[in-house]
């Protein structure tokens, strides 16, 4: 078949095979959006306006507030054992559990602690703070700490070095290093054993609550009762 039309002029006029004028006009348009596309900025995210402080400055110091307060109890035999009362304390790893204490080298306790690798922190609570304060205030050197406040030595499970049973929760300690830093040294400890009393427990469910401890922290060389729960870990982005 002739593939030829004619026109108004009786000229004869071709068509290509395969042009669709259609399909010409939606290509042009898909390459002009696509221009668009590369050419449009990204939208900038509004950013935070950095303004000049109004705060006094200070020396710098520990103003790493609030700390807990802790009794550390060393010593493997009852002629050794002894309270250390401790701020400078924390938390540095959870799988293994490990913790640390900063202890100064000219304190009693330090080379107890140092020569059998192993301590006890025990949490303070509130009916326990005038006792901690006294515990870091006196030597043992001086003084038998368990004697003179009254405070009841109790066995672990692991190490030698003697709970305190007054306390709510008591943490059995074994030392992996110690850090020289300056006026205080670091020992790093894993907590090999945990106890806690009874009255922290529902005894229903068996949940434990330590808002029940009444623990204290230190905060700016004062102790301070813990107020109210604001809320848990979590709870700025659970569902109201």
């Amino acid at each position: 078949m002739n593939n030829e039309k004619k026109n108004h002029t009786g000229k004869p006029k071709y068509e290509s095979a395969g042009t669709d004028k259609r399909e010409y006009k939606t290509g042009s348009s898909n390459r002009s959006n696509a221009a668009r596309r590369i050419s449009s900025k990204p939208k900038e995210k509004p950013q935070p306006t950095l303004r000049k402080s109004p705060k006094r400055q200070l020396k710098p110091g520990n103003m790493l507030n609030p700390v807990p307060v802790v009794m550390v109890s060393c010593g493997n035999t009852p002629d050794d054992y002894n309270i250390l009362t401790v701020a400078w304390c924390g938390t540095l790893c959870s799988d293994p559990a490990l913790c640390y204490i900063s202890v100064r080298p000219e304190r009693h306790s330090h080379p107890i602690i140092k020569e059998n690798q192993e301590f006890v922190i025990n949490l303070v609570s509130s009916e326990l703070a005038e006792r901690t304060d006294w515990c870091g205030v006196r030597s043992g050197k001086k003084f038998n700490k368990f004697l003179e406040t009254d405070l009841t030595p109790i066995r672990g499970n692991v190490v030698k070095a003697p709970m305190i049973y007054e306390s709510p929760v008591n943490l059995e300690c074994v030392v992996k290093q110690v850090i020289p830093l300056g006026s205080h040294d670091m020992f790093i400890a894993e907590i090999v054993a945990v106890h806690a009393a009874e009255y922290l427990f529902d005894k229903k469910t068996g949940e434990m609550h330590l808002e029940r401890a009444d623990l204290v922290a230190y905060s700016n060389g004062h102790y301070f009762s813990l107020g109210k729960i604001l809320g848990k870990f979590g709870f700025s982005v659970q569902k109201k």
